[in-house]
């Protein structure tokens, strides 16, 4: 069980995340898959991406999401496929679950703004496992 942040330095992780839109319709799902590099209270927990190899060339980046721990989970063993095609995980180390819902421009005195903002809720019961 994570009782700090810093307990999941080093961890992979399989991320899920579900997108909403204003209705609550949802728009899509998306997983991703990563270790833990860094973590703080405001910025949030920072994971590097696993990515495809392509022509012998790794495009490796950064994903952060909330530091909040209610909705990691510690992980079945298994192989794991993310929604991005040739990337797979083996074994990870937890499961993270989000919903993330498209909201109002933060602004109030620009209601019209072209600007999105989205609220993330973490999924805090133990989520369904499809391999």
């Amino acid at each position: 069980m994570l009782k700090t942040l810093e307990d999941t330095l080093t961890k992979s992780c399989l991320i899920g995340l579900t997108y909403f839109d204003f209705d609550g319709n949802e728009l899509k799902k998306q997983l991703l898959a990563g270790t833990v590099m860094a973590v703080d209270t405001e910025i949030g927990i920072t994971i590097k991406l696993l990515a495809a190899e392509t022509n012998n060339d790794k495009k490796e980046a950064n994903f952060i999401i909330p530091a909040t721990l209610s909705c990691w989970f510690t992980a079945p063993k298994g192989e794991f496929h993310t929604s991005h095609e040739q990337v797979k995980i083996v074994n990870p180390d937890y499961l993270v679950t989000w919903d993330i819902y498209q909201t109002k421009a933060q602004d109030d005195k620009q209601p019209d703004s072209e600007q999105q903002w989205w609220k993330w809720y973490p999924r805090t019961e133990d989520p369904m496992v499809n391999k």
